[in-house]
């Protein structure tokens, strides 16, 4: 905790890696005191529960990045897993419907201490040319903010979004309705794969609670410095 109990692991950083060696090479240069770590269907899926238990025995929070969507039995099974399992954060996507979003809330309510339910809106790599193509006529924008009403309706503690949205979502939701963002990229560097991107400090100023980076922190000759620089940002934003 920072100033006044501010919480300043609002990074987490994204272990977006092919294998579990990468991984873990890279999460032994980072301080679980400074960042939470994100985990996804990858890595996930060839590490398996047991490289999370791992990251949780060297004191760090997960944020289980699987995006559950099914029908609302099995998503809420699923969420009960990851809750069995400790994690900080799980997400699913809010296109699976209120009843899949409220199976999953009413599932982790049966735990004294459920992780953060957290709904994506829309990926921050689609376009509306990309929301088009899958029968979408609207703005990203639109969509997402469409969709974080279904999901707060619906008992999610938050949801996954663009920087660019946090802003309008922060006021339609109020202070305690957690924004995660995506696509957060420092001053120069190379958006990637992602297209809607802001810096961290544009991104807490427009509300933001919670920032995804990963190749910015991961793909820096000293992880723990590009962490530090860009928890920097996040300070000056917040007024620490």
């Amino acid at each position: 905790m920072g100033k006044a109990g501010i919480d300043r692991r609002r990074i987490i950083v994204a272990l977006d890696y092919a294998d579990v060696e990468s991984a873990e090479g890279i999460v032994a240069r980072l301080d679980p005191s400074l960042c939470r770590l994100k985990v996804g269907n990858e890595l996930f899926t060839r590490a398996g529960p047991a490289f999370i238990e791992r990251l949780q025995a060297r004191g760090f929070d997960v944020f289980l990045d699987l995006k559950y969507h099914d029908i609302p039995n099995t998503v809420a099974a699923a969420c009960q897993a990851a809750a069995d399992l400790g994690v900080w954060m799980v997400n699913v996507h809010a296109l699976g419907g209120r009843r899949m979003l409220e199976a999953a809330r009413t599932a982790l309510d049966a735990y004294a201490s459920p992780p953060l339910l957290i709904a994506v809106t829309v990926l921050t790599s689609l376009e509306s040319r990309d929301l088009g193509e899958i029968g979408f006529d609207t703005e990203p924008g639109r969509l997402a903010s469409r969709l974080a009403v279904l999901a707060d309706d619906s008992g999610c503690d938050g949801v996954v979004c663009s920087a660019r949205e946090a802003g309008a979502m922060r006021s339609a939701h109020g202070a305690d309705f957690r924004l995660v963002t995506p696509g957060i990229r420092p001053v120069g560097a190379r958006p990637d794969d992602q297209r809607r991107t802001l810096t961290p400090e544009e991104a807490v100023t427009a509300g933001a609670d919670y920032l995804v980076m990963g190749r910015p922190i991961t793909g820096a000759a000293d992880p723990l410095m590009a962490l530090q620089d860009a928890l920097g940002e996040v300070d000056a934003a917040s007024g620490m």
